[in-house]
């Protein structure tokens, strides 16, 4: 098994070649697939009278949900035969485009629904009986929140911008983005672990996998464009409750030092205590902090609710000295992009991932891991054995039979331009030095 690094560079040209190997049986299907467009296009124009209102249609959500992990051993084969259905969408011409400058959500009559039902119906996210009409119904609303459970987009049933960019990435980018990744899964492929965590950056989320089925799922915040997550392979050994924050040299320099400049009780409001090469506390008001160089002291944030890190910080063995936390900022884990940390990774609901690391480590059940928390005493576990960990970049999967999952390209590295074009992650904020993101407000 292989897992370079290297792989999320895999170019254009590479996944092309990878495409004579299905084109063959993709030619063999073109022309039943051009008959179903047509059956599709031409399918009758019911009026509003024959529209549907079921409750049950608008819950289809639901069905891209499941617990296989984006590492599972069928994958690969989904992925594939995804790619054979893609490549005959593509033959028979695609799907079309939705123009539309209204707001389409449920019970909106309006041209373009055609033209979003005609769309929804060839990705097999709205069914071919629901008919074609102007009319969006209960059968259009549950077919928009499949199709936005699939892209990582809120399941609300809304035709907004971000939706609306995602339905009209043209067939072929997406057949493209399916090959990318198929190479990027075959690496991935083999024994991963009896137990394993997975972080899917541009997803921003977590598995954790056990005997080959998801037994969490996390919602994450990765890194930003010019503070990208690393690509790594990797073990957990430790989780630290109540750590602390130690801030780099950079962040003191760069940022503390002006934030002390304008508030000389930044540091005792934070929790930030300085310390010598010795050990020694040494007082913020013995430090001159209009000097051009900051102090060569040890800023070091105490445990507890404010600190960076909060709760909880996981430890793996790599260069980049990046690792997985807890935050005090909760409220970032509702944001559509998440992509806001220099590298490290947030973890929403961490303390039942730290639970599930340290369920078979002696000592340390969920009740005396939150006994611990209580107690604000810094304390690192080992865990009884090391837990794989791996930073993936997986754009496209198929973990369940059907069911094609895309997401943005967040670092650009599928290799097409639309796919980095859907969410506003490209609205850049300054760059602020490393680690800037956890330095306490």
């Amino acid at each position: 098994m292989s897992k370079k690094n290297g792989i999320d560079a895999f170019s254009r040209r590479a996944f092309l070649r990878s495409a004579a190997t299905f084109g063959a049986v993709a030619w063999a299907g073109a022309a039943g697939a051009q008959d179903a467009l047509s059956e599709i296009i031409n399918s009758p124009r019911r009026g509003s009278w024959d529209d549907q209102y079921d409750a049950k249609a608008s819950r289809t959500a639901t069905t891209v949900v499941s617990n296989t992990p984006v590492f599972g051993p069928e994958t690969i084969n989904h992925v594939q035969q995804a790619i054979f259905d893609y490549q005959n969408i593509v033959s028979s011409g695609g799907w079309p485009m939705v123009a539309t400058s209204a707001k389409l959500e449920l019970g909106v009559t309006d041209p373009s629904v055609q033209q979003l039902r005609q769309r929804l119906m060839v990705s097999g996210d709205l069914p071919r009986s629901a008919g074609i009409s102007q009319q969006f119904d209960s059968y259009v609303d549950g077919a928009v929140k499949r199709f936005q459970a699939r892209h990582g987009l809120p399941a609300d049933g809304v035709i907004g911008e971000y939706t609306l960019k995602a339905i009209n990435v043209p067939a072929t980018t997406r057949l493209g983005q399916l090959q990318t990744n198929l190479v990027r899964l075959q690496s991935m492929s083999g024994d991963l672990g009896r137990r394993y965590v997975m972080v899917n950056i541009p997803a921003a989320y977590i598995e954790a996998v056990e005997n080959g089925r998801v037994a969490l799922r996390h919602t994450a915040i990765v890194g930003k464009i010019d503070r990208q997550s690393p690509i790594l392979n990797s073990k957990i050994y430790e989780v630290i409750l109540n750590p602390y924050w130690t801030a780099p040299r950079s962040i003191i320099q760069k940022d503390i030092m002006p934030l002390m400049r304008k508030d000389p009780t930044y540091l005792k409001r934070n929790a930030i205590r300085l310390f010598d090469g010795n050990g020694g506390e040494v007082s913020p008001e013995t430090v001159d902090w209009n000097a051009e160089k900051a102090p060569n002291l040890m800023f070091r944030q105490d445990p507890g609710k404010i600190n960076a890190m909060s709760s909880t910080k996981i430890n793996f063995h790599n260069e980049h000295q990046v690792y997985m936390h807890d935050t005090p900022q909760q409220g970032l884990f509702n944001k559509l992009m998440r992509f806001e940390s220099s590298g490290c990774v947030r973890v929403q609901n961490v303390r039942d991932l730290s639970s599930w690391l340290l369920k078979e480590t002696p000592g340390w059940s969920r009740q005396q891991m939150e006994a611990t928390i209580k107690t604000g005493v810094n304390t690192p576990i080992k865990l009884a054995e090391e837990v794989p960990v791996f930073f993936t970049y997986i754009t496209a999967w198929s973990a369940t039979d059907g069911v094609v999952q895309f997401r943005d390209d967040i670092y650009q590295r599928d290799g097409a331009t639309e796919l980095a074009l859907q969410t506003p992650y490209g609205v850049e904020q300054s760059a602020g030095s490393v680690e800037s993101d956890a330095l306490p407000q």
